[in-house]
């Protein structure tokens, strides 16, 4: 995947990326309007589909609301790429098929606006304005088929149809 960089900061929380007035929606196009609105209150309408965030260190961290990564994702975000992440905000995101990726120093080497190229099977992050690479963080076989499959929900419903062709 290859995109356009939006840089954000450490401790990203949940309520920056959709402030809780909006915790009503539950549509993936109404929490798209507002993603990332408590930190860039125009990101909604400048963001391209196939663009990367960029964050420091906790990014996802506050409370569990799911609505976080479904913003991100229905805004048209291709990855999330990060120091660290909240745990809780990781495997929410995972599990809507929002690919959330590990680069050590990352936000100290990219700039907003910058072009990113992401090879996960490579395990490799390339910045191509500068041309620097950088080793990411695999992710366990059975997250990248959730990724693969859209989401844990797809992901089940496939294995569940495979168990049925199987007994058939």
């Amino acid at each position: 995947m290859k995109g356009k960089v939006w840089k954000f900061g450490d401790d990203i929380d949940t309520d920056l990326i959709v402030p809780g007035r909006y915790l009503v929606l539950r549509d993936e196009k109404d929490l798209a309007a507002c993603a990332m609105e408590g930190c860039d209150p125009d990101f909604a309408k400048n963001v391209d589909k196939g663009d990367i965030i960029v964050g420091g260190k906790n990014f996802g961290c506050g409370s569990s609301r799911e609505h976080a990564p479904i913003a991100i994702k229905g805004a048209g975000i291709a990855a999330v790429v990060a120091e660290s992440f909240a745990r809780i905000f990781y495997r929410n995101s995972i599990n809507i098929g929002l690919p959330l990726i590990e680069v050590k120093g990352i936000s100290k080497h990219v700039s907003q606006g910058d072009e990113v190229e992401i090879d996960m099977e490579k395990g490799i992050l390339k910045n191509l304005n500068t041309g620097k690479e950088f080793e990411i963080k695999a992710l366990p076989e059975f997250m990248l088929e959730i990724l693969n499959h859209g989401g844990l929900i797809p992901y089940l419903k496939d294995k569940v149809d495979e168990i049925k062709q199987q007994k058939i």
